[in-house]
């Protein structure tokens, strides 16, 4: 059965909280970096058949799925004997922000909303992917899940983040490309849930069934004058 119509109304909003990868960012650059990217390399630098090394790795990455060590990119050199930081910057030409984002962030910021970039990326990846785009400059702040010691996948984590930065769950809008990162915040409480279903440029957009679903951040931008959108 499809969700019901979701009625934001913007005047009910004081907080946004957005994930960057896949959200904001097309996820062509991640997917491509790690599932083509780094097992190349890898398989360049030990030696052996590249498909042995996609096989290798891919059961490496799936052993830290929803831990911090999925992101972290000092924890990821050491496992591989890779300098991960300057392979990304090999490929830092396919780091993109999807369309109408930044119209979406200025809309925000012009009717005083709080937002807040709040990813499970690393410290080093967020520094490169801020530096290759405009976006870091409409935020309010930058919360990095390993700031906080949990993946965003862990109920726990958004109590975390409520502590360092005060929010009404009642009044707050997170937008997502993960279905159980919007889930864990589900059970804390926070109301407005938008799931990301356009989230990679080469691939088809997903519908979720558990939340409502956009695929351009437009879609949540009042087009009649008024503050209040249907989705």
């Amino acid at each position: 059965m499809p969700l019901p119509p979701l009625q934001v109304d913007w005047n009910h909003i004081d907080t946004v909280h957005l994930d960057m990868d896949g959200t904001l960012l097309d996820r062509h650059f991640d997917d491509h970096f790690w599932l083509e990217h780094v097992p190349r390399r890898y398989a360049e630098k030990n030696g052996i058949d590249e498909s042995a090394a996609r096989e290798k790795l891919y059961r490496m990455f799936r052993s830290q799925e929803k831990t911090l060590n999925w992101t972290d990119l000092d924890y990821w050199s050491a496992q591989l004997g890779l300098d991960i930081p300057v392979l990304k910057e090999e490929v830092h030409h396919l780091i993109a922000v999807h369309p109408f984002v930044t119209e979406f962030l200025l809309f925000l910021r012009q009717h005083g909303k709080k937002v807040y970039l709040v990813t499970n990326a690393h410290g080093k990846t967020l520094n490169l992917k801020l530096r290759r785009t405009t976006i870091g400059g409409y935020f309010d702040g930058v919360i990095s899940a390993h700031d906080l010691g949990l993946p965003k996948e862990d109920p726990l984590f958004w109590g975390e983040l409520q502590r360092k930065i005060p929010y009404d769950p009642e009044r707050t809008m997170l937008g997502e490309d993960s279905e159980t990162n919007l889930e864990t915040a589900r059970r804390f409480g926070i109301r407005y849930l938008i799931y990301v279903g356009r989230f990679s440029s080469t691939m088809q957009p997903l519908q979720s069934k558990d939340f409502h679903t956009i695929h351009y951040f437009s879609e949540l931008i009042p087009r009649d004058g008024g503050m209040a959108v249907r989705i």
